[in-house]
């Protein structure tokens, strides 16, 4: 790809990235008096969709959106977070850490974003803040393997996450995140290990195309069933439409659950995200 190309690319990342900037700053300032708009929830969305087109991603969605629901995705890149926000008015928990990344943090937390510190404890309010946001504002999504992967492997659900889904009303819909084409995941999308946010935009404004496949699965209810193994059956739901082997692993799902269809949702029981 050309140099002024991908220039070009940048200043349009860049101009997107301070149009949110100057967005959450006047948002800022009205928080201070009370004022939170109601169009802010389509802003958000807005905001996301605008940073995919800047960003040039293929973005290829199968299923819908449930109305109400705990959005739990596999992780791989902060990408996923446009990726899933421009489909719908979503919420989004994320790690402490992320509050404090350049102008992203700030406008993340503008946005209404809940922040989890590693290791807190904070279980049960957190449970209760999750519960209380969906049936307030409809979704919020999560990442509950607590950290990214380059695609090729999903790590354990975190348990400790889902405990809204025992809570009435409380659907969760699992949503499978792929990058790359052909089965084949793409080098370039993965954000892991040491990498920084500057680097890995600056790669991504030299990789225009970047495919991305979204399935949103089934949604599910706990009903009987305790949140560690709500945690596997949407773990095993989302390697399922991967195509990603859960038997080498310590904490995959029992066969049996993985078979099990008891937690999916009755056909028609639901309505259509920050």
């Amino acid at each position: 790809m050309g140099f002024l190309t991908t220039c070009r690319r940048g200043v349009r990342v860049s101009e997107h990235l301070l149009t949110g900037g100057a967005i959450a700053l006047a948002l800022s300032t009205g928080h201070r008096f009370g004022w939170r708009p109601v169009w802010l929830p389509a802003v958000v969305r807005w905001w996301h969709r605008r940073l995919c087109r800047a960003l040039e991603l293929k973005v290829r969605v199968t299923g819908e959106l449930a109305e109400r629901a705990l959005l739990v995705a596999n992780h791989i890149s902060w990408l996923d977070i446009p990726v899933l926000g421009a489909q719908g008015q979503i919420g989004f928990l994320s790690k402490a850490e992320v509050r404090d990344w350049p102008l992203i943090g700030w406008m993340a937390e503008t946005a209404g974003t809940l922040f989890i510190a590693r290791g807190g404890n904070q279980a049960g309010e957190l449970v209760q803040q999750i519960a209380d946001h969906i049936r307030s504002k409809g979704r919020l999504a999560i990442f509950p393997e607590g950290t990214t992967t380059d695609g090729t492997s999903i790590k354990r659900f975190h348990p400790r996450l889902f405990g809204a889904a025992g809570q009435q009303e409380v659907w969760i819909q699992p949503v499978a995140l792929r990058y790359g084409r052909n089965g084949v995941p793409d080098p370039v999308a993965p954000f892991v290990g040491d990498d920084d946010l500057v680097s890995h935009l600056l790669r991504l404004l030299r990789r225009p195309g970047l495919e991305v496949q979204l399935a949103l699965l089934p949604p599910v209810q706990a009903g009987d069933l305790d949140r560690r193994r709500v945690a596997e059956r949407c773990r095993a739901m989302i390697a399922d439409a991967l195509e990603v082997d859960l038997t080498a692993s310590s904490t995959s799902a029992p066969a049996a659950l993985q078979r099990s269809g008891s937690l999916l949702a009755p056909e028609g029981s639901l309505g259509q995200a920050t």
